[in-house]
């Protein structure tokens, strides 16, 4: 077998891993579009249905990671970085916890009145987990990665909105929300979709690596 072949062979295609992160990231922006159902839900019933189903697309979201790794260890030459592999896809898997979390919050103090900033909050994460779909579908070619970049930077740009959505949301608690335990419930969840925003700008800050190593 000639070196060229050789070659061929312990290189993984792109597609590979493309594939798995397309797959991974299709599946956020569904579980963060579903999150969002629960602001619109009426009755109790409703909303632990909403709750149980983000929770299987974050056991899904656990799958496809696994699956990653397996191929990450099952591939001694990789078309990208192992460590930003490795780096991206626990990135990923974080925002998915994150989303999960905060309705796991919602379950366990029984939160049944929603915020405009929670709702606000759900719908930049929408955003995000949309345009790291779009900036990992466009990985592939080069001609490609200005694309991706802006998808990057309206990652960012996002985040910073939902820092301000968050801030003043405290804020307004502290001189509005007279009862404790509201006010603390509210809080916890709040801080979790907060967190989700921020994992999604890490997994912004990844693809930027890859993309200054791979242009």
């Amino acid at each position: 077998m000639g070196l060229n072949n050789i070659l061929s062979f312990l290189v993984p295609k792109n597609d590979k891993f493309l594939t798995l992160f397309a797959e991974d990231t299709a599946n956020l922006v569904e579980q963060a579009r579903c999150f969002n159902q629960l602001f619109s839900a009426t009755h109790p019933e409703e909303i632990q249905r909403i709750i149980d189903k983000v929770k299987d697309f974050e056991h899904k979201g656990d799958e496809i990671t696994h699956r990653i790794f397996l191929e990450l260890s099952a591939n001694f030459i990789t078309p990208i970085d192992r460590e930003d592999i490795h780096a991206l896809a626990a990135s990923i898997d974080d925002i998915a916890d994150y989303i999960n979390g905060s309705a796991s919050r919602i379950h366990l103090y029984n939160v049944t009145e929603f915020t405009e900033p929670m709702r606000k909050l759900s719908e930049v994460i929408i955003l995000q987990t949309e345009e790291i779909h779009a900036a990992i579908r466009n990985l592939k070619g080069s001609k490609n990665h200005g694309k991706m970049r802006e998808h990057i930077v309206k990652i960012n740009s996002l985040e910073n909105q939902a820092d301000d959505i968050f801030d003043n949301a405290i804020a307004a608690l502290f001189v509005s929300e007279a009862d404790t335990k509201r006010l603390i419930k509210a809080k916890e969840v709040l801080s979790a979709l907060e967190t989700a925003t921020d994992k999604c700008e890490d997994v912004s800050h990844v693809l930027e690596s890859i993309l200054v190593k791979i242009s």
